[in-house]
């Protein structure tokens, strides 16, 4: 029954009561997780260079990125391994976010699909994983470079409502905690957790003057740290001014704090994939014969900025998957409902609810409506695997001869835009009270 029943089935006994609509969106983003298990693998150097082996893969497959198979292609593995895992976990979730559009509430025969399946729907994501592999190689590569370029451009941005919605949250709750009680703690803590976030932020900014830019040259490079640290600085400013904390009180420099550390962090990727050797020292430059230049060895893709990517993304992921927000605003944008429509409908529905043969573990929250937009859902974990992708091969394509992987300024420009579209939300955030008092933001 665990292959074509709902995802409580898969529950054990010692399970606590959860709620249908929270199993089956952590299942989903277990296979999103799975995939990428499973390109990290592939980029593995022991891994990458096996992956020849494969029938058609490299050698006698006519053309690897555009290069007779008389060319060593072994450098190259890994990053098609990646970008055509990206692409099946991307159909996968496109495949649903089409098959639920309109589904209103667990009546309707598409919710079965949603919610159960499980075995089937792994059967398919292995499907359509295989079939990606035989893709042709031809512009495939180049193409869907600009695919995962846009689509993690959109998920930057979930991330940076994400980040403002967490960072409203944190303030108010202790802020509230401070006001129920120890007020000298809870507002010492606020001012620590503040100043650390500061004092990394500006220690980052040093570090990035010193090793991304030099005295002569690296226009570029002195230009966007400049300016991020301007606007932060602005938005900081803002975050405090009275009029602002008459219109929301809880409005302060953590939130300003976090923001600026992200957007710091954001600016640091933008600046590692700056196409200067001069200007970028970790600058990694694969060509067809495998050899490479720069201070990173070609033994892996790894470099700190997609490390950190991969622990925002993992966060940032569960984030959507498990909780609603505090702001009705947030709910709304991520289409989400503030606690599961129809939680405890129908008879014996609900935690600790019984059932007939046994106690009921999960039951079904969303009869009389979802508690979170299906489609949407899926379109999130979509730009997610999209994401994922271009943070494991660090924004890479091939250049126009298609026998080196390069970086271009096209990644450096999307990152860059979005932390000036993080720092314009969040300031949006703060001066929307006052431009439109009509409208309740509390």
């Amino acid at each position: 029954s665990c292959l074509c029943g709902s995802a409580p089935c898969l529950l054990c006994g010692c399970c606590p009561s959860a709620k249908n609509s929270t199993i089956s969106r952590l299942l989903f983003t277990f296979f999103l997780f799975l995939g990428t298990l499973v390109s990290i693998i592939m980029i593995i150097p022991g891994v990458e260079k096996e992956l020849h082996k494969l029938p058609g893969f490299c050698e006698g497959s006519g053309s690897v990125l555009g290069v007779q198979t008389n060319v060593d292609c072994s450098s190259f593995l890994g990053h098609k391994a990646v970008y055509r895992m990206g692409f099946a976990m991307a159909a996968f979730f496109c495949l649903f976010a089409v098959l639920m559009v309109c589904v209103r509430s667990s009546k309707d025969p598409r919710a079965a699909l949603q919610n159960g399946f499980w075995f089937f729907k792994f059967l398919v994501l292995v499907g359509i994983t295989v079939g990606a592999f035989y893709i042709p190689d031809g512009t495939f590569t180049s193409v869907w470079f600009y695919f995962g370029v846009v689509g993690s451009f959109l998920f930057i941005l979930i991330q940076l409502v994400l980040l403002i919605d967490f960072a409203h949250s944190w303030s108010q709750r202790w802020l509230r905690n401070a006001d129920e009680g120890s007020a000298k703690g809870w507002y010492a803590a606020l001012c620590t957790v503040t100043f650390i976030f500061y004092a990394a932020s500006i220690a980052a900014v040093v570090l990035l003057y010193v090793y991304y830019t030099k005295p002569q040259g690296c226009t570029e490079g002195k230009a966007f740290i400049s300016i991020n640290l301007i606007l932060c600085l602005i938005v900081s400013v803002v975050s405090i001014l009275p009029k602002i904390q008459e219109a929301q009180p809880h409005s302060g420099l953590l939130q300003a704090s976090l923001i600026t550390l992200y957007t710091i962090y954001v600016t640091w990727a933008a600046l590692a994939n700056v196409p200067s050797q001069r200007c970028n020292p970790t600058l990694l430059v694969r060509n067809s014969t495998g050899s490479a230049t720069g201070t990173e060895p070609l033994t892996a893709w790894w470099d700190a900025p997609s490390i950190v990517g991969l622990v925002i993304f993992i966060l940032c992921t569960l984030f959507i998957s498990l909780r609603s927000s505090d702001h009705p605003q947030v709910n709304k944008l991520m289409l989400t409902e503030e606690s599961g429509a129809g939680a405890g409908a129908g008879a014996g529905a609900g935690p600790g609810g019984a059932e007939e043969g046994g106690v009921r573990r999960a039951y079904d929250n969303e009869q009389d409506g979802v508690s979170y937009h299906y489609t949407f859902f899926h379109l999130c974990l979509l730009l997610a695997a999209l994401y994922i992708m271009m943070t494991l091969t660090n924004w890479y394509r091939p250049d126009e001869s298609l026998q080196v992987l390069r970086s271009p300024w096209t990644a450096v420009w999307v990152k860059i835009c979005s932390s000036w579209a993080g720092l314009l939300l969040y300031l949006w955030t703060l001066v929307a009270p006052l431009l439109l008092p009509d409208r309740d933001f509390s």
